[in-house]
């Protein structure tokens, strides 16, 4: 009788697991209208989202203490089990966008304030869009999972010292102020979300499903508050900015996909970081470049946040497409 114990908990857990995933894919999969309503909300309406800027630190504190609440141990023991795709996976976060950010700035001659907020989203940690993103294209979700969170825990250090070098030339950059934010706005939350799935699993099971529009309403409310201060500029720069922004997100996906093959990873591992590499935190990147900088700064990240989720569902698509084709393990 004893040995048949955990055959409910573990039926229920997939139950609660099947919740969560399904969830996620249809928060993934309305995103980027949102994100094109609410821009087009604070456009319309400016004063509105400028009523809310305040706090954007806010939302975002909310967003990554749902992201935390969302990890477990497991999700960072992978790093010992499987260091060297994990280590390519963050390595290229933090090299390759970066430097594609600065790359694109320079060949599109674009404005400080706009070279700057490029940069910044290159300079920011993974998105948890791109764990959503990797379950839906069938690749290694538990790597992206692991990849995004290792990529938040190091933000504090490397985003604020890779703005600092790369974007230092177009503006004044406070890199310890930043350092600053990233620990309050991302770093206390997510490590709080962690604490508190440990402490209260069961509450936190029955709550999964509804995280992921947590993050939707929280970024959504991150672009309305932009845009809005972001208008002359939308009007101004919008089709540079644009053209920026996809030439950014497209290189990541293809730098960070021939990266992991060049270093004899699988077909799975590959389209993993791909998908890692070419979604960025573009809430953070945005709060950030409109609380350091100017919110035609956080206008990249705001254009950012709507194309990385249409690109990454075609991306999807594709990589769901072919993963037969390619002998990718879909389990």
């Amino acid at each position: 009788m004893t040995s048949s114990a955990p055959a409910p908990t573990a039926e229920k857990s997939a139950r609660t697991s099947s919740r969560e995933d399904r969830s996620a894919r249809i928060a993934v999969t309305v995103f980027p209208a949102l994100i094109l309503a609410s821009a087009a909300f604070a456009f319309v309406v400016p004063a509105a989202g400028q009523a809310i800027a305040p706090f954007t630190a806010l939302f975002l504190g909310v967003i990554m203490f749902a992201m935390g609440l969302t990890l477990t141990i497991p999700d960072f023991t992978l790093v010992a089990r499987r260091p060297l795709p994990v280590l390519i996976g963050v390595v290229a976060q933090y090299v390759l966008m970066p430097l594609v950010g600065l790359g694109v700035s320079v060949l599109l001659q674009l404005p400080p304030e706009l070279a700057v907020g490029v940069i910044l989203v290159g300079c920011a940690p993974g998105g948890t869009s791109s764990n959503v993103i990797s379950y839906l294209a069938r690749a290694d979700t538990a790597l992206s999972v692991t990849m995004t969170s290792i990529s938040t825990l190091l933000a504090p250090i490397f985003t604020p010292l890779l703005t600092l070098w790369l974007a230092g030339s177009y503006l004044p950059i406070a890199a310890g102020d930043m350092a600053l934010s990233i620990v309050q706005m991302v770093l206390i939350p997510v490590i709080g979300g962690i604490v508190v799935r440990l402490l209260l699993s069961r509450l936190v099971d029955r709550v999964l499903p509804t995280l992921p529009w947590v993050s939707v309403v929280g970024i959504s409310l991150v672009v309305v508050a932009v845009v809005s201060g972001s208008t002359e500029a939308i009007v101004s720069a919008g089709a540079l900015v644009l053209l920026a922004v996809v030439l950014h997100n497209a290189i990541g996906y293809l730098t960070g996909y021939w990266l992991a093959r060049v270093l004899k990873q699988g077909e799975r591992a590959s389209r993993t970081t791909s998908i890692e590499v070419g979604m960025q935190n573009s809430g953070l990147a945005a709060t950030l470049a409109a609380t350091a900088f100017s919110p035609a700064a956080a206008l990249p990240a705001a254009v950012f946040s709507i194309w990385h989720n249409l690109s990454g569902a075609v991306l999807a698509m594709y990589y769901r497409r072919s993963a037969d084709k390619h002998q990718v393990d879909p389990t």
